[in-house]
């Protein structure tokens, strides 16, 4: 009569067989349960019962494991709800393209839901590339909300603004800011938030459910400078006073604090804070931009994000 030992010695026999099975040999449960003479039922739990006792090991040979482990290592560090991390292009490691599919992926997500939602949009080159890889669709239950203004300061409209865009390929209800992204003082910015409509703007605003937004860098390529929303002098007084990074305009330092004074004092954004219950996914990739994501994820101006492998190695260096 077998004892005890040689029944479980038996069973994790069984369990090994089918484990090989199934993750070496691409068997479907059916097929093992009819190698193995056992029910379906029978060979899934075996298949269980292998991975449950560390009887198979896992090993994924592909590049994509090390965007998953870079991922994972990042949320870690800075506690981040979720993190995409694509491959990059050894050629061009700034590049877009996988990124802009990645960050369409997850806006496409939040539209495909039923209930409705409200959802915020910043500006910018990235948020652009990843409107234009969403499908149409049709989402009439969902709010789509600018978190920043539309027009340069001669009330022309910005090149990068997303919201027009993004309205066309979803069909949502849609709300731009119909102001200049710097006012001309702190005063005008309070007459200008005064506004009914601007006021129902930012109130949408603060109630988000998820948040879009692009990380900028601060210092010559940077694009407030580049695009003509501030002068060389605004962009290195910021830098002198520790500015790292914006985000819809507002300046932070390395730590994610928002920097007194300066160009902060003018803009018409929507207030810029902490991460707490929504969703704010900053998207993102390039050398000039590490310590701009660093500080926005440190300061939790973003709880998520979604970047390429090249730029994940360098956030991950101290």
């Amino acid at each position: 009569m077998a004892g005890k030992g040689d029944t479980e010695s038996t069973r994790l026999d069984d369990a090994a067989r089918a484990g090989w099975l199934y993750y070496v040999a691409g068997n479907t449960q059916d097929e093992i349960a009819r190698k193995l003479g056992v029910s379906r039922q029978s060979a899934q739990r075996l298949v269980s019962l292998a991975v449950s006792e560390k009887l198979v090991k896992v090993r994924l040979d592909h590049p994509i494991a090390h965007c998953m482990e870079l991922s994972h290592r990042l949320i870690d560090r800075f506690g981040l709800r979720t993190c995409e991390v694509v491959p990059s292009d050894p050629d061009q490691p700034s590049s877009t393209v996988g990124l802009a599919q990645a960050g369409a992926a997850e806006m496409e997500r939040h539209f495909k839901s039923n209930h409705p939602k409200i959802i915020t949009i910043g500006t910018g080159r990235s948020l652009r590339a990843c409107v234009e890889q969403l499908p149409q669709m049709d989402c009439p239950q969902h709010r789509i909300v600018s978190r920043l203004g539309n027009m340069n300061s001669d009330g022309s409209a910005s090149a990068y603004n997303v919201i027009i865009r993004l309205a066309d390929r979803v069909n949502a209800r849609h709300y731009p800011m119909p102001l200049p992204v710097f006012s001309r003082s702190v005063e005008e910015r309070g007459l200008l938030h005064n506004l009914e409509p601007v006021r129902n703007i930012l109130e949408l605003a603060r109630q988000a459910d998820v948040t879009f937004v692009g990380v900028g860098n601060i210092g010559e390529t940077a694009p407030l400078f580049v695009d003509g929303f501030v002068t060389r002098d605004e962009i290195r007084a910021l830098q002198r006073a520790g500015g790292v990074g914006e985000i819809t305009s507002w300046v932070y330092d390395r730590h994610g604090a928002l920097i007194d004074g300066l160009t902060n004092d003018r803009v018409a954004s929507a207030p810029l804070g902490p991460a707490t219950t929504a969703s704010v996914v900053g998207i993102a990739a390039g050398e000039a931009k590490v310590a701009a994501i660093r500080g926005a994820m440190t300061g939790r101006l973003i709880n998520s994000l979604i970047t390429n492998e090249h730029t994940a190695e360098l956030l991950l260096n101290d």
